[in-house]
């Protein structure tokens, strides 16, 4: 299955921007949902630079002081990511640590919120 990078939500873009699409993903998945002091002046730490390569790292912690303390988890983004990769409804639950039933309710939205939905069957409003 093709790689489709769908876009990302406004909270995730500086990650991706910064990082790219594969780097952002492996950054959400080690980090999302706890908080990560980045220093301006100093190394990076080293549990950073083993998921994403010390250059973005590094590039992470000089953008640091623009982005949010607590690293958001994305998970209905990282849901649709996967889903481009080809990844089964089971394999997504179980890296995000969320239900089959979770995954499969975020499939069904745009992975953008207010973004028009993918599905086929769907009519246009006007």
């Amino acid at each position: 299955m093709t790689d489709l990078l769908p876009r990302p939500p406004a909270h995730v873009e500086p990650y991706v921007r910064i990082l790219g699409p594969e780097g952002a993903v492996a950054f959400l998945l080690a980090f999302g949902g706890g908080q990560l002091y980045l220093p301006l002046n100093l190394p990076p730490p080293a549990s950073l630079i083993d998921v994403v390569g010390h250059d973005a790292a590094r590039a992470l912690c000089v953008a640091s002081p623009t982005l949010p303390r607590r690293v958001p988890t994305a998970k209905p983004w990282l849901a649709h990511v996967m889903h481009g990769r080809g990844l089964s409804v089971t394999e997504m639950a179980r890296m995000l640590h969320v239900s089959d039933v979770a995954v499969r309710g975020w499939l069904k939205r745009p992975a953008v919120p207010g973004a028009r939905s993918q599905d086929p069957r769907q009519l246009p409003l006007l």
